[in-house]
């Protein structure tokens, strides 16, 4: 005797869209202000412990915290659109808190670039991940880049938000081309222990836990 089977039995489940949805939006949402949380925490720690080097090594700091946020959104979504507009999402913030627009446009160009090499790998592979996450970190350099690189624009603005020479001075004091490498280096070290511990929490604690 054969067993017998309903007509749901032969219904096969839809498949999963690679587009985004709403629901993707709200996660990314989610994941968006926690990524913002984590740059606020790099702010403060960047301001109380690098003393006038601050700013510039803010990027690297965020990078070193913010893995598990990365690497959790990448899971969870595991389609492309949501690293980028994550990215994009804190670019536009910068950018309206009165960063350059270049802050803007390097919230697009890492972060794409970042959501792309996630996806070669199907946002599964770890090394694939891993070079994503270090290539998006690099997409909180854009409100520093013009201190190297547009001085006299940097200066202006300082000067029109009616900031004196003392600080503007203070601003520069550590800006020449070795700490600009030293920052993309930093950068660089921190996104890859970032990284590659948000990848030993996913599969320490949220693997586990059944939250991906």
């Amino acid at each position: 005797m054969t067993a017998s089977h309903s007509p749901a039995d032969n219904i096969s489940k839809p498949a999963k869209s690679n587009k985004l949805e709403v629901a993707d939006l709200i996660t990314i949402g989610v994941f968006a202000a926690l990524y913002f949380v984590m740059v606020c925490v790099a702010t403060l720690v960047s301001t109380l412990f690098t003393g006038g080097f601050g700013s510039i090594f803010l990027p690297a700091i965020a990078a070193l915290i913010s893995g598990c946020v990365y690497m959790l959104l990448a899971a969870r979504l595991g389609k492309f659109g949501g690293i980028a507009v994550m990215g994009v999402v804190i670019g536009l913030f910068l950018f309206i808190s009165g960063h350059f627009v270049l802050s803007f446009i390097a919230s697009i160009v890492f972060p794409v670039t970042a959501d792309l090499i996630a996806r070669a790998g199907k946002y599964k592979s770890k090394v694939l991940l891993l070079v994503s996450y270090v290539v998006f970190s690099y997409g909180l350099t854009g409100p520093i880049l013009p201190l190297w690189f547009m001085k006299d624009a940097y200066i202006a603005s300082l000067q029109a938000r009616g900031k004196d020479s003392a600080y503007i001075d203070g601003v520069f004091a550590n800006i020449n081309t070795g700490t600009f490498f030293i920052s993309m280096a930093a950068i660089l070290v921190c996104a890859i222990i970032g990284g590659w511990f948000g990848q030993k929490m996913m599969k320490k604690h949220f693997i586990k836990a059944g939250i991906v």
